[in-house]
């Protein structure tokens, strides 16, 4: 398969494709005589992969370690699941995080008049802060 058929059937563009071969995240492609890249089943499978980890919210580090730890068949589950197990709480931090927000936010939009007057309460906490 070419870059155009992996990345329609991967769900993943040409350009990621590319820039994960940059990275080390997907091995670099074979090439065609003409120097196109070529990909194979197993890479589909890869792609796959690497787009369900990004799905669920896994770092570039994170899908390179997952990637490992899914082509080494003598590895651990305690491994991987260490590995998830971080990224949940690192999640549920975010989830934190983001309801911070979202309730100062609200708290902002709650003290604007929202008139026709150029004063703004949000404005005034994002300038001077939330708190």
């Amino acid at each position: 398969m070419n870059i155009g058929q992996v990345a329609k059937n991967s769900g993943i563009s040409a350009k990621m494709i590319r820039y994960y071969e940059d990275i080390g995240v997907l091995p670099a492609s074979k090439r065609s005589d003409a120097g196109y890249r070529m990909y194979s089943e197993d890479d589909l499978k890869t792609l796959h992969f690497i787009r369900h980890a990004r799905e669920l919210g896994f770092s570039t580090e994170q899908m390179k370690e997952l990637l490992e730890l899914w082509k080494n068949h003598d590895r651990q589950s305690a491994e991987v699941k260490d590995l998830t197990q971080k990224h949940i709480l690192a999640l549920k931090q975010k989830i934190v995080d983001l309801q911070t927000m979202v309730d100062h936010l609200e708290q902002s939009v709650h003290c604007c008049a929202g008139n026709q007057q150029s004063e703004c309460e949000i404005l005034n906490k994002i300038e001077f802060g939330m708190n």
